[in-house]
């Protein structure tokens, strides 16, 4: 059976929280974003998860994580590609996110470091941006379209 990428559901919260949690990454902010939020469900269990908050015509990719057992499948690339699409179908304009691990990883769907004071002034008021990230954390930015 494979891992279905699908919208995350009030029910997906405490499974995007474990994850979370388990990878160190920050929850702060999660619940009021949980709409936003795309889930890997394998057969019934959240094995990965992205989220995005919206600022108008900004976002912010956050939260992007995956099970140690799916990682290498291709699971974190099939939810930040579905994202990214669903970014594009809102008219979102350039997606921003904060990462201390991953500056690596997201190159290859076409974001570039930043510095901070280049980020979108709506984006700053993210929980992320507020201090969920430490200020060691990488800016990173795609654009998506022409604002």
């Amino acid at each position: 059976m494979k891992t279905a990428i699908r919208v995350a559901t009030p029910g997906d919260y405490a499974g995007v929280v474990g994850l979370l949690r388990a990878a160190d990454l920050p929850t702060a902010g999660l619940l009021p974003s949980l709409p936003e939020f795309l889930v890997a469900d394998d057969g019934g269990s959240i094995v990965g998860a992205v989220g995005m908050e919206v600022y108008g015509k900004y976002a912010l990719l956050r939260s992007a994580v995956v099970d140690p057992g799916k990682r290498g499948t291709g699971v974190g690339s099939d939810l930040v590609a579905a994202l990214l699409d669903r970014a594009r179908v809102r008219g979102t304009r350039e997606v921003y996110l904060l990462t201390t691990t991953a500056e690596r990883y997201f190159p290859r769907f076409g974001f570039a470091p930043i510095a901070r004071a280049q980020v979108a002034e709506p984006v700053h008021a993210s929980e992320e941006f507020k201090g969920a990230c430490p200020d060691s954390a990488v800016a990173m930015r795609k654009i998506l379209g022409d604002i």
